[in-house]
């Protein structure tokens, strides 16, 4: 998606890492995390994957990161604070995840004194939140995006400032294309392993995207040499910003040894994709427009007749995101 306002060291972003399941996503997005949180940046991670392992990517023990109170559980409240006095909204209940910001609602703002930022977990100068394991109650009447509707409600009503970055673990492969979750980033990077599986899932991600103004990068992750770079560079072409090959220090991390220094390579890797990050530029309109789209394409498929309202009424043409 296009944005309005230059991204230099005032930069303020909303950044997505997808991929195939295995592809070292939930590993390359905790490095990037600690990567700005080591810079003084303020940062909130979200887990959004089924597989709820970021905490621990982040240095949690298993305990502590299973105890973090999910999102979704507590998607009521959060609807509640978000409505506010939006006369366009009758009631929380009839929010759905697409449910657009219009006047009167409440926004987000990183590190605010809100519901949802209530439900953070502090990881060395990194804000977490999750999105909440799929559990037996959820089995065979729900589906994950039932979770992950309560990151699309933040990422549509959150402001994030200058020097800000907002930065989510999403579901594996193409899930993000169930709902209108996948615009609602200025940067995605794609983790893509140098194997035909890899590329295949970057194939997908990009057929599934066009149209829709999706800035994506591809990163290399779990590169042996030079002929893996050859081979990604074959089939992603200049999508390819940058891979971080084999790590003893990324393995000690997940083993649970604090103090490790990663090798030149992979830092600089991580240099290179923040310098990306930071080049993006915000338009507040385009993105308020897209999600206007797909509230329009959720209201009129199944969610009107779900809620027993015409939900394309919660559209207000006349709201503008307020700069910072």
């Amino acid at each position: 998606m296009a944005t309005v306002f230059i991204a230099t060291s005032g930069v303020f972003v909303k950044i997505a890492f997808v991929g195939k399941g295995g592809s070292g996503k939930t590993t390359l997005s905790s490095l990037f995390v600690r990567h700005l949180a080591g810079r003084g940046a303020p940062v909130v991670a979200i887990d959004a994957d089924i597989n709820q392992h970021l905490g621990v990517a982040l240095g949690l023990d298993e305990e502590r990161a299973a105890k973090i109170p999910a999102m979704g559980d507590e998607l009521p409240a959060i609807k509640e604070y978000l409505r506010g006095d939006n006369p366009r909204i009758a009631s929380a209940a009839d929010m759905i995840k697409t449910t657009p910001p219009g006047r009167g609602s409440r926004l987000l703002r990183l590190g605010g004194d809100d519901p949802v930022h209530a439900l953070a977990q502090e990881v060395d100068g990194v804000s977490l939140l999750v999105t909440g394991a799929f559990g037996d109650d959820d089995l065979g009447v729900s589906c994950y995006h039932s979770k992950t509707g309560a990151v699309e409600l933040y990422l549509n009503h959150l402001v994030d400032g200058p020097g800000e970055y907002a930065v989510v673990d999403m579901t594996a492969g193409a899930d993000a294309f169930a709902s209108g979750l996948f615009t609602r980033f200025d940067l995605t990077f794609l983790v893509a392993e140098p194997t035909r599986k890899g590329v295949g899932v970057y194939r997908q991600y990009a057929e599934y995207a066009a149209g829709y103004d999706i800035p994506l990068a591809v990163i290399g992750n779990k590169v042996q040499g030079e002929d893996d770079v050859a081979y990604l560079r074959e089939h992603v072409g200049d999508a390819l910003l940058t891979w971080v090959g084999q790590s003893a220090a990324v393995r000690a991390l997940e083993q649970g040894r604090s103090g490790v220094v990663l090798e030149p390579g992979n830092a600089a890797a991580l240099d290179r994709m923040r310098a990306a990050v930071d080049a993006r530029t915000k338009d507040w309109a385009g993105f308020q427009r897209q999600a206007v789209e797909f509230h329009l394409k959720n209201a009129l498929s199944w969610a009107n007749r779900a809620v027993g309202e015409d939900l394309v009424t919660q559209i207000d043409p006349e709201f503008e995101f307020p700069s910072r």
